[in-house]
């Protein structure tokens, strides 16, 4: 008995080194895939001075290389979606921010993704006010703010805050110097496609980068 027992603890022993080897060749010859992780942002954190966003967004454009970068153009006030090509023509633009303003009210930063073209970004003012008349809502102050918020992107406000668009630093530069432009920020050349946050700085955010008070009356029109 002592030896049928010896002999078993043994094969025991071998399965379990054998085990360990087999996870040891599998971990080898499959690795695990590394999470994607995007870590990279464009627009002012949340509360931040906005004396520090633009400081530290005219750094993101110094340098001389001809890298295509990933950057964000806020506006000194919002545009109408037909002025886009003013900024951006023939760029690549990826991403249109819409924010309909309203006092002490808080309404949503609308982001509406570009497949290409001018004419396309153009045309987001449509998506942006169907997006937002499809949103759910839970209360009367929620779906008021929907409808006000639908209907004047509907008659093609002035609702545009900021673009996402692809350009080397020296053009990122001219876009910058262009009046109405209030500031870009460029991502470094490495960062990955839609792998990033994107917050615009909102042009009513003079000190900081706060969330807008939600204590007002929301108007009908």
């Amino acid at each position: 008995m002592p030896r049928a027992s010896s002999i078993r603890n043994a094969g025991i022993g071998l399965a379990a080194v054998a085990f360990v080897m087999l996870i040891v060749v599998l971990g080898w010859a499959i690795p695990p895939r590394a999470a994607v992780i995007g870590t990279d942002r464009l627009g002012p954190e949340n509360g931040e001075a906005v004396s520090n966003y633009l400081a530290r967004s005219k750094d993101s454009l110094r340098g001389e290389d001809s890298s295509v970068r990933w950057a964000l153009l806020s506006f000194t006030t919002a545009i109408t979606s037909d002025r886009i090509p003013e900024y951006a023509a023939g760029l690549r633009i990826s991403e249109v921010e819409y924010h309909v303003w309203v006092d002490r009210v808080a309404t949503p930063i609308i982001p509406v993704p570009v497949p290409a073209g001018d004419a396309v970004a153009v045309a987001t003012v449509k998506t942006a006010a169907a997006q937002m008349g499809s949103t759910p809502t839970y209360d009367d102050r929620s779906t008021r703010v929907k409808n006000l918020v639908t209907a004047r992107l509907e008659a093609n406000c002035a609702c545009v805050v900021a673009v996402v668009l692809q350009a080397p630093l020296a053009e990122l530069r001219t876009i910058a110097a262009k009046p109405g432009a209030r500031v870009v920020e460029a991502l470094p050349a490495d960062a990955a496609a839609d792998v990033f946050a994107v917050a615009p700085l909102l042009p009513e955010q003079s000190v900081s980068a706060d969330p807008t008070p939600d204590d007002g009356p929301v108007p009908d029109n």
